[in-house]
C-alpha cells in the first residue's frame, strides 16, 4: 500500500492529500494545527529516531516537504537524513520550493535551465534547500523532486477573499508582472510526478517550475475579482505612494519582476492545467462559493 507523510501539511500537502486519499493511500504528516492525520511538531526533536512521527515515516513510500527553511537552515533536513540511515520504504521525496530562487529578471522570463539568482535571503535559503534534499535523494537512491511554486491561490485564499475582506489594493506598478498557481493544479502536478518521477539514478535531480500560463499585474487580478463581485475596484494607487508603508516583505516581493514558464510539467509530466489563467482560477472558485 502507498503512504504518504507530509512535513508541513498545509494548504498545498492537503489538496494533494485529498486526492490520494480518495486512491485508497495512508496518509500522515506533521503540521502545528491538530488534526486526526497529523502530529504537531514543535522542532526537528520530534522526528527523533523511536518518536511516533519517526516511526511513521519509515513507514512511507513518499514523503512531500512543504517547510521553508529558516536562518538556521532546513528544521527537518538532520533528522530525516538520519533516518533515511535506518531501514526505511521511500521511494519518493518531493520538495515544495518557490520561483523566487531566480530573483529579479527586470520582466524577463524564466525556466528551470535559468540560474538562480536569490535578491533575499529566503531566496538564498531555499536554494541550499533544494540542493540538499537533490544531494540525499540521490545518496539514497530515492527520485527527489523539487516543485518551484509561483504566488498560491485557491479557495479560501484568492483575490476574491482580499477584496471581501477591505484589504484588496490596486497597485500601479507599469510593466510588473506576477506568475501564481491554483492549488488544486499544485496537486495535480505533484500526483503526476508521484506516478512518473524522473529516473532516480538522474544526478541532476528533477526541478519543475510550477504556475500557470499568463504571468499578469496584481492590479488586474483584484479589478477581475471585483467585477465577479459586483463591487467597485479600489482606486489605482502608484507603486512609489505606497512604497513607503510596506513591511521589509512586501518589499522584497515587489522587488522582484519575472515571467515564469511552465513548459516542463506540461512536457514531461503531461499536465493540463485545470486553471490556466486567474481568470479561470477566480471563475471556478466564485461559482463553487455560490
Amino acid at each position: 500500500m502507498s503512504k504518504i507523510f507530509v512535513l508541513g501539511h498545509g494548504y498545498s500537502g492537503q489538496a494533494l492529500t485529498r486526492r490520494l486519499l480518495k486512491q485508497g493511500w495512508q496518509v500522515a504528516g506533521t503540521s502545528r494545527e491538530a488534526r486526526e492525520d497529523t502530529f504537531r511538531v514543535a522542532g526537528p526533536e520530534d522526528l527523533a529516531p523511536g518518536s511516533p512521527a519517526a516511526a511513521t515515516l519509515q513507514q512511507a513510500t513518499h514523503l512531500l516537504h512543504s517547510i521553508p527553511p529558516g536562518s538556521d537552515g532546513d528544521p527537518v533536513l538532520a533528522p530525516v537524513a538520519a533516518l533515511l540511515q535506518q531501514k526505511h520504504a521511500l521511494r519518493w521525496i518531493g520538495y515544495l520550493s518557490t520561483t523566487g530562487v531566480y530573483g529579479d529578471r527586470d520582466g524577463g522570463w524564466v525556466d528551470e535551465s535559468t540560474p538562480t539568482t536569490p535578491n533575499n535571503a529566503r531566496g538564498e535559503r531555499r536554494v541550499t534547500a533544494e540542493r540538499q534534499w537533490l544531494d540525499l535523494g540521490q545518496r539514497h537512491g530515492i527520485a527527489t523532486q523539487v516543485f518551484r511554486l509561483a504566488g498560491i491561490y485557491g479557495p479560501g485564499r484568492s483575490s476574491l477573499d482580499d477584496v471581501r475582506a477591505g484589504t484588496a489594493r490596486r497597485v500601479d506598478k507599469p510593466g510588473h508582472d506576477f506568475s501564481r498557481i491554483h492549488v488544486e493544479d499544485i496537486a495535480q502536478v505533484l500526483e503526476a510526478s508521484i506516478a512518473r518521477p524522473r529516473d532516480r539514478a538522474d544526478s541532476r535531480g528533477a526541478i519543475y517550475n510550477v504556475c500557470d500560463d499568463l504571468p499578469a499585474p496584481s492590479a488586474d487580478v483584484v479589478a477581475y475579482a471585483c467585477n465577479l463581485l459586483g463591487v467597485a475596484p479600489p482606486p489605482l494607487l502608484p507603486f512609489a505612494q505606497i512604497a513607503p508603508s510596506l513591511s521589509p516583505m512586501a518589499r522584497e516581493f515587489w522587488s522582484a519582476n519575472r515571467k515564469v514558464r511552465n513548459t516542463l510539467i506540461k512536457g514531461e509530466l503531461s499536465v493540463k492545467l485545470l486553471y490556466p489563467d486567474y481568470r479561470a482560477g477566480l471563475d471556478a472558485i466564485f461559482k463553487a462559493e455560490r
